[in-house]
């Protein structure tokens, strides 16, 4: 038999599990001893525990194999051993659905199930469930019955699960057997009684007047199971979730009484699920707060953990709420168990006042080596959302910080510290040069391709706007000495960076680049070629296109026009400008620190939003010949949410052309709206050229029509108009419940709001990482320049974001951040106006009574600069 292992062996690991080396056609062979007389129940067992093994290990048997060893084992029924019999039924669970003719062990189970001993009864019953299916259950229909109600706790639970387990199999004969659960759930027994509940609640959830009236009985008459009441108020919260109910409702009310119940589970329960609710109010929260503040202080470590980790959520949307716990979260610093006490640091950092900040930094860095890497990243999201709460303490947490830097750890911890110190350094300029500095240390000592080239792409964007860029060099070239490929290649990119911005670090950097010339990779090699023609041309327009502000392409849409290029090869060389260009930038603001996501890479590019709606528009023949899509956006409702029809409209703009897109859906189940169109009356001079309806419109179902509108070319400035819209439409009456329409129909029509096209539907976002390079770029050819007054405009931050929203155009250089106890502001503005017009506007704003603004536009073309002025006066 199994030979005992003393401690040392299982703490060593060594022969911790008898059954590592097994074999499955060893075990198989073995498994012939079934067929030996008299039967050797202890040898039997252990060949069994073996079979086992291997089907929970996912090694796979072959239906011959499996029914052979199937057949063996049923001949061990002879046995009258126990624990032999047990083991058997667990093998018929595990084999039920690998060998065939299962079902040849059904007459032994029933027999076993209706027996005299209750040992044999429950597990019979489970292995019975198991092997049974639809057209036998009718026959063992009468045993489940009386099962569910027999007086054997044992026996009942066992027929209880086995029956919710054939709730997805035979819905309509377990619905039979509702009035013997309903006599189970009045059990004294605490696990036949949540059985019962668990059972009852599965057949009626799909009619929530049904569950409604069950928890109302339930609430009424009281449960003596802990476990049937977690499982009531689990219930009772999804229906509050469903209905939307407030703290008014009478769910509510049992949920809120679950909180005095004398089970400390039940009281958790309860706690927890008030403090899930969507839209939960302070005051509503405050009962539960306090409940698990008494946990805090309880001996039991699972309930200081489970306490102190959902005060850790509510923290996260009312840190208020948790202020009254933040005695007893400190005195959980000190806690034997580190989970506990990191979750308690981390609620205090976000309910803490700005002067505890310091002392609770002290009290992680004494613990914070002990920990496992899953908490250390929790440590991190909460000194990060710490310093957008507490900008001026941004000095200590980069110091903790860059300890922790130097400390071991995994690529999911690093990569959330280096976000964290990245996120400190775009919104507090004064801790740039240090910041920079902690990072440079870490590429030095760095093993994960993906944060060096991270942290190189922000020394190249940073580090040459820093008073001293020369000390950085040093740092990017060792990369190119001593790194892999993609490194040596972002190093090169950020070096050609530091030489385009500075003219006395040119001459060196050039020197550099044509070592890098020699590299063994292609990519570093063509890079640094490129970039040392680039540099050596001296022309600031130059370095601006091509090394400080990329492509603003989309990928996948850049793939497919030149596939397209290529498939029609045509004299004309190839035009950037027809590339749809990347609907989101990538963003440099962070309001909040991301989840951290898996280190794996998507293989593949997923089509942005705006390629799948090229790739639909291009599909409808009326909108061939309109060039690419320019830009798209977001949904407008046209209609209020509870209204019979709901419609909401895409605009998509193109070079000459807009194409508006109506979502419409139909909630009425007794109509089918046919031929259904928006019809649109411009205020201006904007001409609808085609309507393309929607066929037909079925209950539920949204379906889309279309509107093509060519813009104005005789005045191009005029960019604004006002649609008024009306939905017109053939109504055909139908049967609610076949949903079979009438023969014959009558038109009608909708109004619909109106429709506004502003200037930031002519205008696409386009981030440019160095505003000063772009602006040189574009030249003054066409810069003109006005000044305004905003006088109903009280404060800058106001105006910065109403300037923002109305041109619809990114924000660069974190411009969009009005520093604190400023007077004046400069805004810098980038897009590309629709025909692929590079748009930058400056915005010098200064506040006096209301808001001054001097407005200066750039662009290679008058019209959008006019079009600007003209919009923004």
């Amino acid at each position: 038999m199994i030979k005992k292992f003393d401690k040392k062996d299982e703490e060593s690991g060594s022969g911790s599990n008898p059954f590592q080396h097994l074999e499955k056609s060893a075990v198989l062979q073995e498994a012939r001893i079934f067929n030996e007389t008299p039967i050797n129940p202890r040898r039997c067992l252990h060949i069994l525990t073996k079979i086992i093994y291997l089907l929970n290990q996912g090694e796979h048997f072959g239906t011959t194999e499996a029914t052979e060893a199937f057949f063996a084992m049923t001949r061990l029924f002879q046995s009258n051993d126990q624990t032999l019999r047990r083991m058997c039924y667990l093998t018929i669970k595990e084999m039920a659905n690998i060998s065939e003719d299962v079902i040849i062990v059904t007459s032994s189970l029933t027999k076993d199930m209706t027996g005299k001993e209750d040992v044999y009864r429950g597990p019979a019953i489970r292995a019975l469930c198991r092997i049974t299916d639809t057209t036998m259950l009718q026959a063992i229909e009468r045993y489940m019955k009386q099962a569910i109600v027999d007086k054997v706790p044992s026996v009942s639970s066992s027929a209880l699960v086995s029956s919710l387990h054939m709730v997805k199999m035979s819905y309509d004969v377990v619905k039979r057997w509702v009035n013997e659960a309903q006599e189970a759930a009045s059990s004294d027994n605490i696990m036949v009684q949540y059985h019962a509940l668990g059972l009852l609640y599965h057949l009626r959830k799909n009619d929530r007047l049904a569950v409604s009236k069950m928890l109302n009985k339930f609430t009424k008459s009281g449960l003596k199971s802990p476990f049937a009441y977690c499982m009531l108020i689990r219930i009772a919260s999804k229906l509050l979730e469903e209905t939307e109910g407030g703290h008014d409702s009478p769910l509510f009310d049992f949920i809120e009484s679950c909180l005095r119940n004398k089970n400390e589970m039940v009281v958790y329960e309860a706690a927890s699920a008030i403090v899930h609710m969507p839209n939960c109010t302070a005051r509503e929260l405050a009962p539960a707060v306090s409940v698990l503040q008494l946990f805090c202080s309880s001996p039991k470590a699972a309930l200081r953990y489970a306490a102190v980790r959902t005060l850790n959520k509510v923290a996260m949307k009312h840190p208020s709420a948790v202020t009254a716990c933040n005695l007893d979260l400190e005195n959980l610093i000190t806690d034997s168990n580190r989970s506990i006490a990191t979750l308690a640091i981390t609620t205090l950092l976000k309910t803490g006042s700005e002067s505890s900040v310091d002392r609770l930094m002290k009290q992680i860095s004494s613990f914070v080596s002990e920990i496992s890497d899953e908490f250390k990243v929790v440590v991190v999201q909460a000194i990060s959302a710490l310093c957008q709460k507490y900008p001026r303490k941004h000095s200590v947490m980069m110091n903790f910080l860059s300890n922790m830097l130097r400390d071991d750890g995994g690529f999911e911890y690093k990569r959330a510290i280096v976000d964290c110190i990245i996120s400190i350094i775009e919104e507090n300029p004064e801790s740039k040069e240090t910041g920079l500095a902690h990072l440079c240390e870490f590429i030095e000592d760095c093993e994960h391709t993906v944060l060096a080239t991270k942290i190189l792409h922000l020394l190249g964007k940073e580090g040459p706007r820093t008073p001293s860029p020369s000390k950085y060099i040093r740092f990017i070239f060792n990369r190119v000495v001593l790194e892999s490929e993609a490194v040596r290649a972002a190093a090169v990119s950020a070096l050609a960076k530091f030489g385009a911005q500075n003219d006395d670090l040119l001459p060196s950097v050039l020197v550099l680049m044509q070592r890098c010339m020699m590299d063994s990779d292609d990519e570093v090699r063509d890079r640094a070629t490129f970039y040392m023609n680039v540099l050596q041309q001296k022309q600031k327009a130059l370095n601006a296109a091509y090394i400080f502000n990329g492509l603003s392409v989309s990928v996948p849409g850049l793939e497919k026009s030149l596939h397209q290029y290529t498939l029609d090869p045509s004299e004309k060389p190839f035009d950037m400008k027809s590339v749809p260009l990347a609907t989101a930038p990538i963003t440099e603001q962070k309001t909040e620190m991301a989840p951290i996501a898996t280190s794996k890479m998507p293989e593949k590019l997923a089509p942005s939003r705006q390629d799948i709606y090229q790739e639909q528009l291009a599909a409808v023949p009326e909108f061939q010949g309109l060039g690419p899509l320019f830009k798209s956006s977001e949904p407008v409702q046209l209609t209020e949410a509870e209204t019979e029809y709901v419609v909401r409209c895409i605009k998509h703009t193109f070079s000459r052309h807009m194409v508006f897109q109506f979502d419409c859906t139909n909630t009425l189940n007794d109509q089918l709206l046919q031929k259904v169109v928006v019809q649109m009356e411009p205020s201006e001079a904007y001409e609808v050229l085609h309507y393309v309806p929607a066929s037909s419109l079925p209950y539920s179902q949204p379906h889309s029509c279309y509107s093509l509108v060519r813009l104005p070319e005789d005045d191009p400035t005029a960019v604004s108009c006002t649609f008024s819209c009306t939905m017109k439409y053939l109504v055909r009456d139908c049967d609610p419940n076949t949903g079979e329409p009438d023969d014959d129909g009558y038109d009608d029509e909708y109004v619909l709001e109106d429709l506004e096209v502003t200037v930031a539907d002519h205008i696409q976002k386009v981030l440019k990482p160095n505003f000063g390079a772009a602006w040189e770029e574009v030249g003054d050819e066409f810069e003109k320049e006005e000044t305004f007054a905003l006088a109903s405009v009280r404060t800058l931050d106001e105006a910065v974001g109403n300037i923002i929203s109305f041109l619809g155009m990114q924000p660069c250089e974190r411009s969009d951040k009005v520093p604190e106890n400023k007077n004046s502001h400069v805004l810098f503005l980038a897009g590309v106006f629709r025909g692929g017009h590079d748009l930058l506007v400056r915005a010098r704003l200064a506040l006096a009574d209301g808001v001054t603004m001097q407005v200066t536009v750039r662009s290679g073309d008058e019209t959008a600069v006019d079009i600007i002025l003209a919009s923004v006066g």
